[in-house]
């Protein structure tokens, strides 16, 4: 794989696709920090699901923002788009509860359309709606913000199909000149404007909202990446906080490496849950009881003789790793992915590709969202220790023999940034003095934002409180009652959760 993993997040009845085909008007003429007149938006539920949720009405505007923070008066701005859903039973209003999916690169207009379809399909619940309006916005570069889009199609198929491991000297300088190829594509279309697309210069974006909405106060709701971003907020603006939530914690001290190593261990980890479950009920697995044999024999197979599908794609090696990953985000996802190897054997791709498109969010016109284009424009400008391809070509070595399915691959997929020709802006990574106490909540099998990562955010911002839920896959609320109840109880009510409280898996 080309690129870094996505960790986003949406509840797991969300159609494929960014709703980028949607966009808002834009009105960057306004003064930074100010908003357009709301105006009605019933269009973006129809177009991402069909209809509205019954009850809840759709507002929609533009928050204009300086395109650098750190010269607010240099006249260019960035149109951020907001999306405001607020429920008919609201009643005693809290405020509004900003929320951000991760990525980074996922649509937070899309994801809050999801959210309000209430707690029965993966959505909010109704504690929290009829309390809160909700917010959701696509931060600078994502989606209908003034999205980056700088990867061709035939460039982002051939990331995703070249082997996550290539071994030989050939496979791997095949992937460095792909890397070279979309850096140098990305450089010469935004130039100096890179380095505006940091986590520093989105998170002043959300004060910029907070003023918009009309919050004396931030309440925030922040999945993976939106921890990183919820994180550097309230280390610039701690005072300006209500209450925050970060589910899926980032740990901003981590180097690159690091971070990347970090999800090579994850992945790891919840892929060897998976083969545990299948061993274990092996009625739901055709693959048991050796998924892990399976998966990595139909790795091998893919190499050598890739199955045809019917859109004229082979489904390389490359696009079972990508379907291997999109099925650990979700404990929901097992099963699919033991029935998609096990008709890959058959001779029939199909399941793989449904599994690595939703996850790279290809459309079956073979374009995709900006998704990994923001991920990438993002992580890179946030970094400012890339290895070398001599260092990741050493790092390839040694992470396979660690972990075997992942680590290769998470290696590899540093090779974006080593190239990558924008200045760099890196994030914060101390205590968020000033700011009220801060909840980070993390999942003990969660992949692409590893359990350890919890309590390392929560120690930095020097104000946090650990919750944990002892489930599968990535990000817990509103996973169960239990996550909750505590999260609500804080977020409306502010009481923080009992110390070292561990929710169940069911």
């Amino acid at each position: 794989m080309v690129l870094t993993l996505a960790g986003c997040t949406v509840p797991t009845f969300a159609p494929d696709g960014s709703g980028e085909d949607a966009p808002f008007a834009k009105s960057t003429s306004a003064a930074p920090g100010t908003s357009t007149d709301w105006r009605s938006c019933d269009d973006v539920p129809r177009d991402l699901v069909g209809r509205g949720a019954t009850g809840m009405q759709y507002d929609c505007a533009d928050v204009s923002v300086p395109r650098d923070w750190n010269d607010p008066q240099g006249g260019e701005t960035y149109g951020i788009s907001v999306i405001r859903i607020r429920s008919a039973t609201q009643k005693n209003r809290i405020g509004s509860l900003l929320i951000n999916p991760g990525g980074p690169g996922g649509s937070g207009v899309d994801t809050a359309v999801y959210l309000s379809y209430g707690e029965a399909l993966g959505g909010l619940p109704t504690e929290i709606t009829d309390k809160f309006d909700i917010i959701g916005f696509d931060p600078r570069g994502v989606g209908r913000s003034d999205p980056v889009k700088c990867i061709d199609s035939t460039d982002q198929d051939a990331s995703f199909a070249a082997p996550p491991d290539p071994v030989s000297q050939a496979d791997f300088d095949s992937l460095v000149a792909l890397n070279k190829k979309i850096a140098n594509s990305c450089g010469s279309k935004y130039g100096d404007q890179l380095v505006t697309f940091s986590t520093d210069q989105a998170a002043k974006d959300m004060d910029s909202i907070r003023t918009a909405v009309g919050d004396p106060k931030l309440t925030y709701l922040g999945w993976s990446y939106g921890t990183l971003l919820g994180a550097t907020y309230a280390q610039q603006f701690p005072t300006s906080i209500r209450a925050m939530v970060l589910d899926g914690a980032v740990d901003p001290k981590q180097t690159y490496v690091q971070g990347s190593e970090s999800q090579a261990k994850g992945f790891e980890r919840a892929f060897t849950n998976f083969t545990a479950w299948c061993k274990a009920t092996p009625a739901k697995c055709p693959i048991a009881p050796d998924a892990r044999k399976a998966v990595t024999d139909a790795m091998a197979a893919a190499a050598k003789n890739p199955v045809a599908y019917s859109d004229g794609r082979k489904a390389t090696s490359g696009w079972v790793f990508v379907a291997v990953i999109s099925s650990l985000y979700s404990e929901s996802g097992w099963a699919t992915l033991a029935q998609a190897v096990a008709g890959l054997k058959e001779g029939n791709a199909k399941g793989i590709f449904t599994l690595a498109d939703q996850y790279a969010e290809r459309k079956p016109d073979g374009s995709y969202s900006n998704l990994f284009d923001a991920n990438l424009a993002v992580n890179c400008a946030d970094t400012k220790d890339a290895p070398s391809v001599e260092e990741v070509r050493k790092l390839q070595g040694e992470w396979r023999t660690k972990y075997p399915l992942f680590g290769a691959a998470l290696a590899v997929g540093m090779l974006p940034c080593t190239f990558w020709p924008g200045e760099r802006d890196p994030y914060p990574a101390s205590t968020a003095n000033g700011a009220p106490p801060i909840v980070v909540v993390g999942t003990t099998g969660d992949p692409a934002t590893p359990y350890e990562n919890t309590a390392d955010l929560a120690s930095m911002l020097g104000v946090g409180h650990v919750l944990t839920w002892e489930g599968e896959g990535h990000t817990a609320y509103p996973s169960t009652k239990c996550i909750v109840q505590a999260v609500d109880g804080y977020l409306i009510g502010l009481t923080v959760p009992q110390e070292g409280l561990r929710c169940p898996a069911k």
